[in-house]
């Protein structure tokens, strides 16, 4: 099951700020597009698909998971990825840090260094196993952070602005492996229109709800034409 189901799900901080309202949507496509402007609730969305931030009202359910109620599973099942992956990167070294989520499943060393070696080798990292994380280049480290998620074998990917800390040649080598080289599910929450439109659907946000959704070229000209007349 890859249906990812949000039922009239409301979330209000603190002070009273809704950041997003009423939304109702069910989402079974491979890769995922979420677009919209800064504080439209792109994030605060993506957030709620692995326990990150919990529902003000509603209900959401992950690959038939309860966020809330089966948050230990659900883990397990959801990886996320920040757009910083300094945030993320807590290791000393390149391949601890790859380890690190295998701790407390029950493997033995050998079973760890294998799916170490491998998870290195699928993101082009085998080369840096013992140099230092914090002295891999950008790209390198959301490389890593995206290793570290990929190894605990998740059946969903959240992305959140994945992109955003790259330059062009290092944005296109993390795209391309979210897109075109990881057979997870991927919600992407981007602003980079030309990374949206290669995915297989787009859901829009603005005022924290959904406003827009469908195949991804139609939903971003509606959205730029949106903007223009902003």
């Amino acid at each position: 099951m890859s249906d990812i189901v949000l039922d009239n799900v409301t979330v209000e901080y603190p002070g009273g700020r809704t950041a997003v309202s009423e939304l109702s949507v069910r989402l079974t496509e491979r890769r995922i597009a979420v677009i919209g402007s800064n504080g439209s609730g792109k994030s605060t969305f993506a957030r709620t698909l692995n326990g990150l931030i919990t529902p003000t009202i509603g209900a959401v359910r992950v690959h038939g998971l309860d966020p809330v109620r089966q948050a230990k599973e659900l883990r397990r099942r959801v990886g996320f990825v920040f757009s910083n992956p300094d945030t993320q990167i807590i290791m000393p070294t390149v391949a601890e840090d790859a380890a690190f989520s295998l701790r407390r499943r029950g493997l033995s060393r050998a079973e760890i260094a294998d799916r170490v070696a491998a998870a290195l080798d699928r993101v082009g990292l085998t080369g840096y196993a013992d140099s230092p994380a914090h002295s891999l280049s950008g790209g390198e480290k959301q490389l890593l952070a995206l290793c570290a998620v990929l190894i605990g074998e998740p059946s969903l990917v959240v992305a959140d602005e994945p992109t955003a800390y790259l330059d062009g040649v290092n944005s296109r080598r993390i795209a391309g492996f979210l897109l075109d080289q990881m057979p997870q599910q991927l919600v992407l929450v981007t602003h980079d229109l030309r990374l949206a439109a290669r995915c297989d659907v787009a859901v829009r946000f603005d005022g924290g709800r959904l406003v827009d959704q469908g195949e991804p070229g139609p939903v971003i000209a509606r959205y730029e034409r949106d903007q223009d007349l902003a």
